[in-house]
């Protein structure tokens, strides 16, 4: 009661809502009042004024309930957070505490009588306790729900004990023993088989495989390389052409061998029929024969053809374009190519040739394409234009 009376007589007050005076800014942000409209003064801190949503705790910045704050080191608190900074609150009953003695554990403080073991709720003050989970435990219950069982001795692993641990197994230091002879494993190589460890030279005895490269065992903690059902030293998996070891590049198995890349591509891979380099994605097939898609050009300008129309002549391909110029019959009428490439309709007459849409009629302009004509000189004329010539 005598911290509450202290409080309220030095520090507790309630702020008072007001019309904003001009030229005023905000204590809390700092930002301009607008005149005329509600804002918070709090006596005990002067003529300071705030914005009502800037009146906030220092600590939380929750915006102070009722207007009730509380004034320290001339900043504004809410009566949680002023209590907080004359006075520990215990982490567990969450309350002041106002006794001289009080336990500080886990960047915390607590009541001495509420700084308990999380299982038995002994009072752990002045004892020795282990975190678990944020949660502190005395020895003997940690020990008795949380520490492993030895996979030798079948004893708990107390902590003060070292627990070596391999494959969510435990074991006492002292009973980290080879299986076959019974020598201590500690900061040694070790292999494991049906549960059991086993030193290097025991593990090498009895279940040791041997390298497809050189036939020799693979000894404890040694590096293997495995691929399907083959195995080797790691400096033994090497390519077949130029022995360098893979490790962890990729590499090519064909048959029973194994290729790097390089060699791999020297030997098998498939080539450029124009410029004999390798084809290492994509690629044109021309007439059963590989292509880089930029190396399939066009005869004549050597325009890429991947994905373009084409034809060919003479076993060479050509654009469109350059096969239309250099070989295509030539319409009569606009003197461009007849290609036929892509179905174009054409026709023939006298050794000359039209494209179906220039096929018309020299005076009407009408298209003659599946209908008679007559030809006057050089011109192709329809029928009725051919009678108003002779009337």
């Amino acid at each position: 009661m005598d911290f509450i009376t202290a409080r309220n007589e030095i520090a507790l007050d309630i702020g008072l809502a007001k019309n904003a005076p001009p030229n005023t800014n905000c204590a809390g942000c700092e930002k301009p009042l607008q005149t005329q409209l509600p804002c918070v003064s709090a006596p005990r801190m002067g003529n300071l004024l705030w914005h009502p949503g800037c009146f906030k705790c220092t600590t939380c910045s929750d915006l102070l309930v009722d207007l009730a704050y509380c004034v320290y080191e001339d900043n504004l608190y809410c009566e949680r957070h002023y209590s907080e900074n004359l006075k520990p609150r215990c982490a567990s009953c969450d309350e002041l505490i106002f006794s001289g003695e009080y336990t500080k554990a886990m960047n915390k403080d607590w009541h001495g009588q509420h700084f308990c073991c999380w299982q038995c709720d002994e009072s752990l003050t002045g004892q020795r306790y282990v975190l678990r989970d944020e949660h502190p435990y005395c020895v003997s219950c940690y020990e008795s729900v949380f520490a492993n069982g030895c996979e030798k001795c079948n004893k708990i692993i107390g902590i003060d004990s070292k627990d070596l641990s391999y494959k969510d197994k435990h074991w006492h230091e002292a009973c980290f023993l080879c299986t076959a002879c019974g020598e201590s494993l500690v900061d040694k190589q070790f292999g494991s088989r049906s549960d059991r460890i086993y030193c290097g030279k025991c593990y090498d005895e009895k279940f040791a495989s041997r390298c497809d490269g050189c036939g020799e065992i693979f000894r404890a903690g040694t590096k293997k390389m495995e691929y399907k059902t083959r195995q080797w030293h790691e400096k033994c998996f090497c390519c077949v052409m130029c022995k360098t070891p893979i490790g962890t590049q990729s590499f090519i198995p064909r048959e029973q061998e194994i290729y790097c890349a390089k060699c791999y591509e020297e030997k098998y891979a498939t080539r450029c029929i124009k410029c004999n380099k390798v084809i290492t994605s994509g690629g044109v097939t021309y007439k059963n024969e590989p292509w880089h898609r930029e190396c399939f050009t066009c005869t004549n300008c050597q325009t890429s053809l991947a994905g373009a129309r084409f034809t060919s002549r003479d076993d060479k391909p050509y654009c469109a374009d350059c096969f239309g110029e250099l070989f295509a019959k030539r319409c009569y009428a606009c003197s461009r190519p007849i290609t036929g490439i892509g179905g174009t309709k054409f026709i023939s007459f006298e050794d000359r040739h039209w494209h179906n849409d220039c096929f018309y009629c020299a005076s009407c302009r009408t298209s003659l394409v599946g209908k008679g004509f007559i030809t006057d000189n050089t011109d192709i004329i329809c029928p009725e234009c051919a009678k108003q010539k002779l009337n």
